[in-house]
């Protein structure tokens, strides 16, 4: 068994209005470890609890009952924070500084030596991809641009654990597929992950385990693998056969009572061919995409080779 960075047992969280009436129970008896190294995904709609985990994981709530050891601290403990990296749904960001002030900022709250402010900072602006940016004032920083940003402050002091709450919200496929891919490095780099998430896509790429809440309910648990196969099922993947041999395989298994549901081609995601066509583009500018005259299906078209001067497009 892996080492338990996180461990909650029976966590509720009721949030009480004025009088002290009970007005919502966010979480409800919520028990679950996270593993040293691996990157845990929350996942659930919107008020589902996930948030609220979050802030009860960084002592920024109290809980209503149940216990949770992070680091082998309580979670009140704010001395662990210094081993946390945090980026919530929203960067409250200083909108006047630039890049390498915000993150000069954040290094000097964990009290970390000037060499090494400036060291930690150019890495994480060229990991993050802003050394365009780097002396633009915050500001004028696009949402992306903000949640990488931010990214980058939630990596300042070199965590051990980072919580990211909905990491690519705002970003376009490009920068999605960009975050995630920084996500995956951080785990190659033996740090532990836990991202909370609506987006079913991002945790299904990134996530090793996944929890869905429900409610402030833990609804399911376990690997993607494990959650997303369905054991009643076989699938059959070959190359491309013809006509007269799916029909000879199809007679095979039904000899053996196997009802053969579908015969279709593999599909890709459409993040993937949304990747796919911008990487192509990128390497020959100037080819579009000439649909079928007549009939508008775009179906019968076929790429049109580059333009002589495909340079000025």
């Amino acid at each position: 068994m892996s080492e338990a960075v996180i461990q909650i047992r029976n966590l509720s969280k009721i949030y009480r209005d004025f009088w002290g009436r009970k007005k919502v129970q966010a979480l409800n008896s919520l028990s679950l470890d996270v593993n040293k190294g691996e990157i845990f995904g929350l996942l659930g709609p919107n008020g589902s609890g996930k948030t609220t985990t979050m802030k009860l994981l960084l002592g920024l709530l109290f809980p209503t009952d149940g216990e949770i050891s992070i680091l082998g601290k309580s979670a009140s403990d704010v001395s662990k924070n210094e081993q946390i990296g945090y980026l919530p749904e929203e960067s409250y960001l200083y909108r006047f500084l630039n890049a390498e002030e915000t993150l000069d900022f954040y290094g000097r709250l964990f009290d970390i030596s000037p060499a090494e402010r400036r060291e930690r900072t150019n890495a994480l602006i060229e990991r993050v991809g802003l050394q365009h940016a780097r002396r633009r004032q915050l500001k004028e920083y696009s949402k992306g641009m903000t949640r990488r940003i931010g990214l980058a402050q939630a990596l300042i002091n070199n965590p051990d654990l980072v919580l990211l709450d909905e990491p690519t919200s705002g970003l376009d496929p490009l920068g999605t597929r960009d975050m995630k891919d920084m996500i995956l490095k951080l785990r190659d780099e033996g740090k532990t992950v836990v991202m909370c998430s609506h987006l079913l896509a991002d945790v299904q790429d990134v996530c090793d385990r996944i929890a869905i809440l429900f409610n402030g309910e833990l609804k399911e648990l376990g690997t993607v693998d494990e959650l997303l196969t369905e054991q009643d099922e076989t699938q059959l993947l070959t190359s491309k056969l013809d006509a007269e041999t799916i029909d000879e395989l199809k007679a095979v298994l039904a000899k053996h009572n196997a009802d053969v549901r579908s015969v279709t081609h593999p599909r890709n995601s459409l993040e993937d061919l949304f990747l796919k066509t911008v990487r192509t583009s990128q390497e020959r500018p100037g080819q579009r995409y000439v649909p079928s005259a007549g009939d508008g299906d775009s179906a019968g078209g076929s790429p049109e080779p580059p333009a002589a001067d495909a340079e000025s497009n």
